[in-house]
């Protein structure tokens, strides 16, 4: 590293503003402190990153690239190159050049020392490659300019039409489109697979007056995908409810399907919505993978080892009902799922109904809701209750039927799983009760309720330890910090996607009905009575654990406020 300080520093002082004063003091740190000379001057901020970066260039002889112009790059250069690996691996092609070997690929890449990434390009444009060097920033913002600018290519070969007799018996494998198939159809699939390479959960395609909008929700948080032309709309709409097998003339009513999809042999399962709004029909599309591999157990969810306990010693009794409550999209069947997986075994009798059903769990018999040929919950429930069934999991308490059944169910000898939509726990008895329930039916059946949010853990690679403001220890209700925890914050790195976030935790309130709370019930209570009786018992609220994930640097205080600001 000596050998190597002096001719970088050269190169420094020659080509930046680096003085010699600097140098010298750059190189006096890296002789008592070690480290690498470059990584000293930019946390002195002596020098900028990029200009340690060309000055490695210059002197390894490498072609350094300040200015991408993603304007200048041709599409064509990306087609064969997913976005998904352009932004993992932060790689571009930028020029194609030519020397006695015949053609010759050159792609800007923030690690020119990854060999993995020469292979993996020649692998897949079948070209022998050139790699130059650019900034981390650069190459993402090239990636989204020129990716946008490759599907509005493909925007502009749609001309209203749809090939109707493309085969849509059983799974289709997206990835098997070829030249031949029309550009909706690849747009389609495009849109399609990289919602699924991203972990998008869902897929919102919106008209407006003259452009329409792609949508993915990544980890609960929507964010744009691309903006195209209205006049392409039509076309991607009538393929989408072509697939779905839906009425692609009737355009005045929502309707709803589902798509079977396979990729890189998953199989993937699409619910499929739409609405009609003024400027055309409005889609959104629900992505579920089907395969029993992806239940993630209560510990994976983020369920505290003394929460885990106590819900393992409810989830193990012989009769009662178990609700899990939440808004839509808070991981509440997540939650029961992973209890199934737990309690199934040859010798108990698990019967489930659900809408959809979203995890196939081995041993575990799941009936699936058909609203068309009137196979409820209710009604299933009632067909269940004569299966001889040792566990029943309803995926939703909608209505006073099925509500009494489950209840009742509970009551008879048989221990019920299910979901329910309210803002807390101890609200979830008051929701039954405003549904026809009898408090006394409620008290004697309802064992606990856990109460749950998903929250966007922040990103381990970019996270910022900073100390917190006065508003935000007031939001997390501490006069100081414990000792030993620290507060982050997002700061959003190429890992994330720039959002300072990867991934997601559940944040949860266990409710344990006791003889106090019984006779809350019983007398109609309200839920804020309820609830104090339920903390002073020792229950953790959702914005207590939350806070607890705070401190231990799984979340912020700003995710916190986002999940929870009807909490406090």
């Amino acid at each position: 590293m000596n050998l190597v300080a002096p001719k970088l520093g050269e190169l420094l002082l020659k080509h930046t503003s680096l003085t010699e004063t600097q140098l010298n003091e750059a190189l006096e740190i890296q002789a008592n402190e070690g480290g690498l000379l470059g990584e000293i001057l930019v946390r002195r901020n002596m020098i900028l990153p990029h200009e340690i970066m060309r000055a490695l260039c210059m002197q390894l002889g490498i072609q350094f690239v300040e200015d991408l112009k993603p304007n200048e790059i041709d599409p064509a250069l990306v087609a064969q190159i997913p976005i998904n690996y352009a932004k993992t691996k932060e790689i571009i092609p930028i020029a194609k050049e030519q020397n006695h070997r015949g053609e010759i690929l050159v792609v800007a890449a923030s690690d020119p020392f990854n060999e993995s990434i020469l292979d993996d390009l020649q692998v897949l444009t079948g070209h022998p490659v050139r790699l130059a060097v650019s900034t981390s920033m650069r190459i993402q913002d090239a990636i989204n300019r020129v990716y946008e600018r490759s599907t509005a290519n493909m925007v502009e070969k749609i001309e209203g039409e749809f090939d109707e007799t493309y085969d849509l018996e059983g799974p289709i494998d997206i990835l098997e489109a070829t030249e031949d198939d029309a550009p909706v159809i690849k747009f389609v699939n495009s849109l399609l697979f990289r919602a699924v390479k991203e972990k998008a959960s869902d897929i919102h395609i919106e008209p407006f007056e003259k452009e329409f909008v792609v949508r993915y929700r990544v980890d609960g948080v929507l964010y744009d995908v691309i903006r195209q032309p209205k006049r392409a709309h039509a076309a991607i709409s009538s393929r989408i409810k072509v697939m779905g097998t839906l009425d692609i003339a009737e355009k005045r009513l929502p309707q709803d399907g589902r798509i079977k999809i396979k990729i890189a042999g998953k199989d993937i399962d699409i619910r499929l919505s739409t609405v009609p709004c003024m400027y055309g029909e409005r889609i959104v599309m629900r992505i579920l993978e089907q395969t029993g591999s992806t239940v993630l157990t209560l510990e994976q969810l983020g369920f505290s080892e003394k929460s885990r306990d106590l819900i393992e010693k409810l989830i193990f009794k012989k009769y009662g009902i178990i609700l899990v409550t939440g808004p839509t999209g808070s991981g509440k069947s997540t939650t029961l799922s992973a209890c199934l997986v737990k309690l199934s075994s040859p010798e108990r009798n698990i019967l489930t109904v659900e809408d959809p059903v979203e995890y196939q769990i081995a041993g575990v018999n799941q009936v699936q809701v058909n609203a068309k040929i009137e196979l409820t919950f209710a009604r299933a429930l009632r067909a269940f209750l004569r299966q001889n069934p040792d566990i029943i999991m309803v995926g939703e308490i909608r209505d006073r039927e099925t509500a009494e059944i489950a209840i009742n169910a509970s009551l008879t000898g048989h221990l019920v799983l299910s979901t329910l939509h309210t803002n807390d726990a101890a609200g979830s008895a008051t929701r039954l009760m405003d549904m026809g329930v009898e408090p006394f039916l409620v008290a004697s059946s309802l064992l606990g309720v856990i109460a749950q949010r998903l929250i966007r853990k922040v990103c381990t690679k970019c996270r910022e330890a900073h100390a917190p403001s006065d508003f935000e220890m007031q939001e997390l209700g501490l006069q100081r910090l414990p000792e030993g925890s620290k507060i982050y914050r997002a700061v959003g790195c190429p890992s994330c996607a720039q959002s300072g976030y990867s991934g997601r935790t559940v944040i949860h309130e266990l409710l344990l009905v006791d003889d106090v709370i019984r006779s809350l019930i019983v007398k109609s209570s309200d839920g804020n009575v309820i609830k104090k009786a339920a903390v002073s018992a020792g229950m953790i609220t959702l914005r207590e654990d939350g806070v607890r994930k705070v401190l231990q640097g799984i979340t912020t205080v700003d995710e916190l406020m986002r999940a929870t600001h009807s909490e406090v």
